[in-house]
């Protein structure tokens, strides 16, 4: 009887285990797929911010004093 319910308890440990396990897995899954939104949401910011960082680099100045230059002949 002995051996039967030493044999009994270590199916339950290696089953607490593998249900520990699975746990672990999850919560990780989870973290790796918030993590995931987070850099898709920071990359779409990036580009947002690089976007109008150009029009503004590109924009005619209105404080400029114009130039011409002109032919002596």
């Amino acid at each position: 009887m002995k051996i039967q319910v030493q044999h009994l308890h270590r199916n339950r440990e290696r089953g607490m285990a593998t249900v520990v396990f699975i746990a672990l897995l999850a919560i990780m899954m989870i973290l790796v797929t918030a993590e995931s939104r987070a850099l898709i949401q920071l990359h779409r910011e990036v580009r947002f911010l690089e976007q109008q960082q150009i029009k503004r680099l590109n924009a005619p100045t209105t404080n400029s004093i114009s130039t011409a230059i002109s032919k002596i002949k």
